[in-house]
């Protein structure tokens, strides 16, 4: 026993140990490049209803992207209550014009928590400013049928809003955005409700928040 033990003394410094680290950091994974333009389709939802849209994107560096955008949705008035009946007709008392808004923006996205928050998350806050149309139709004359009496009026609009885009797919954007619209009339408004009940007020106030959903393709 005495020549294993006296053995071992000799042997064991001539053998090279290697310690492995506890908790060594793993390296970060280097971010994700996004294609800079991405281009795709609106879906929007509002008190007015649902709407549509498009927009065209193009990041000019990791955080802030440049963007137009154009949409159609229905505006309505405060006031404005529409009933339904056990038939399932529907009854607006006393509006007078559909009003529909075409507003053209054109604005800045910046991203938020660029490196805090995982890539397939990416959040942002957004705002945009452009020349709005907004089409007022009969509203006693068949939806498609009133479009051949509209009438359009010229604005100045815009709106500001939050949302983040999913995913880590470079070839298909899906993002979810809400916003909130401002399209005023710096002059007269426009009449959706009868005046008579809206003891003579024009709306000179559209737009409202809006949550869209964003469907496209990053290229």
């Amino acid at each position: 026993m005495k020549y294993l033990i006296i053995a071992a003394i000799l042997i064991i410094p001539s053998i090279k140990l290697t310690a492995q680290g506890i908790g060594e950091i793993v390296p970060d994974k280097p971010p994700i490049i996004f294609p800079k333009n991405a281009f795709g389709l609106d879906v929007m939802f509002s008190e007015g209803g649902i709407g549509a849209g498009t927009f065209y994107r193009r990041a000019v560096s990791e955080t802030v992207t440049l963007f137009t955008d154009f949409s159609i949705s229905e505006a309505k008035d405060p006031q404005e209550f529409t009933y339904i009946d056990i038939f399932g007709q529907t009854e607006t008392p006393n509006k007078v014009n559909r009003a529909f808004l075409l507003p053209i923006n054109f604005g800045m996205q910046y991203r938020l928590f660029e490196n805090v928050i995982f890539d397939n998350l990416r959040p942002y806050i957004d705002a945009a400013i452009g020349p709005s149309i907004v089409v007022t139709t009969p509203f006693d004359r068949e939806y498609f049928n009133a479009f051949g009496k509209a009438h359009a009026r010229y604005t100045l609009g815009g709106y500001f809003g939050i949302g983040a885009n999913f995913g880590l797919d470079k070839s298909s954007l899906v993002g979810l955005n809400v916003r909130y619209y401002i399209i005023h009339f710096f002059n007269q408004g426009i009449e959706i409700l009868d005046p008579t009940v809206t003891n003579g007020r024009l709306e000179n106030d559209l737009g409202g928040i809006f949550i869209t959903l964003n469907i496209g393709m990053m290229y």
